[in-house]
């Protein structure tokens, strides 16, 4: 029996940890491991947005989503090799689906990173547990209930709080990297959602099909308007070892949601996908002693703890019908 075969009836994913490979000897209870793993996602992918926003006065944002891509595809299809799995190429309309609609969103958010303060990008981006609520009316058939609603508006309402803050700080001048990150945040639902159903593959095989396509769209990403992506970077030692810091974050964040969101409920492990910003906040804080304004701090407030609450919402009311079915 293969690793990915001994999965319990529950959906929970039994192989061995990295820690346990390993022989450090720790062992996390089953139940945990999906948390863990978006804890350590989480994390990668704010260091990946430290990498790109350290990088951004040097190399075009295209080259950067176009090297992240190409390093996460090379890294992910050797680590799917080397564990005996074959890679997928054609795949379910469901893989596409996750494909496509990651790629979408990987493009917007390198483009709003490199426009933002990382926690500010973050925190747009990082709506997209409201969109898996909503998106799971059309895409699933589950009806989101009132709080659902109320919350994603209260969320809008961030949003809107943030841009007048921004609009005032750069004397209203609009900032299109708030909608870009925002229509990111719509297109990583669609993602988060393909994933759940994408349990019985092995996650190297899912996010090197993922990665693969990716680069695709970050290829076709260097025909918009704009100075041309070569000319307008410069490349030194120091650059490539950011963008080299950017594929590998971005590979093991990838990585780690991916067997996150195959192996646990996606509406309880979206929780842990916010710590980013809180990650975000001290990179940004320690690197370049950026601080947001009380404005914008509410609006990142009116986002997250509605997201917040609706996704422990969600988890208290399964809970609650578990205990009454029993």
């Amino acid at each position: 029996m293969s690793v990915r075969e001994s999965v319990t009836i529950e959906g929970r994913d039994s192989s061995p940890t990295l820690m346990e490979r390993a022989g450090l000897g720790l062992s996390f209870p089953v139940h945990l491991r999906p948390y863990l793993w978006m804890l350590a996602g989480a994390f990668s992918f704010a260091v990946m947005g430290a990498f790109t926003h350290a990088v951004a006065h040097e190399i075009d944002w295209r080259i950067i989503a176009l090297v992240r891509a190409m390093l996460a595809t090379t890294f992910a299809a050797s680590l799917a090799l080397r564990a005996g799995k074959k890679l997928v190429l054609l795949g379910t309309p469901t893989l596409w689906m996750r494909s496509i609609s990651g790629s979408i969103s990987l493009v917007c958010t390198f483009f709003a990173l490199t426009r933002l303060p990382i926690a500010e990008t973050l925190t747009l981006t990082n709506m997209f547990p409201l969109w898996v609520v909503l998106l799971s009316w059309p895409l699933l058939g589950h009806l989101p209930s009132r709080a659902s609603w109320v919350a994603a508006f209260t969320a809008v309402g961030g949003v809107v709080i943030m841009g007048v803050a921004e609009m005032n700080h750069s004397h209203w001048s609009w900032n299109p990297a708030y909608l870009v990150a925002i229509f990111a945040s719509c297109t990583s639902a669609i993602a988060m959602i393909g994933l759940h159903r994408l349990g019985n593959l092995p996650p190297a095989a899912i996010v090197a099909h993922f990665s693969a396509v990716a680069v695709l769209f970050c290829v076709c990403s260097l025909i918009l308007p704009g100075t041309a992506p070569i000319h307008g970077s410069h490349f030194t030692w120091l650059t490539s070892l950011d963008l080299l810091g950017v594929g590998i974050a971005a590979t093991a964040g990838q990585l780690s949601i991916t067997r996150a969101f195959a192996t646990g409920s996606p509406s309880k492990i979206s929780v842990v996908a916010l710590t980013q910003v809180i990650f975000a906040f001290i990179f940004d804080l320690v690197f370049w002693n950026h601080t947001a304004s009380g404005e914008k701090l509410i609006g990142m407030l009116l986002i997250l703890l509605p997201t917040g609450w609706v996704l422990m919402h969600s988890v208290d009311q399964k809970h609650s019908n578990v205990q009454n079915e029993q």
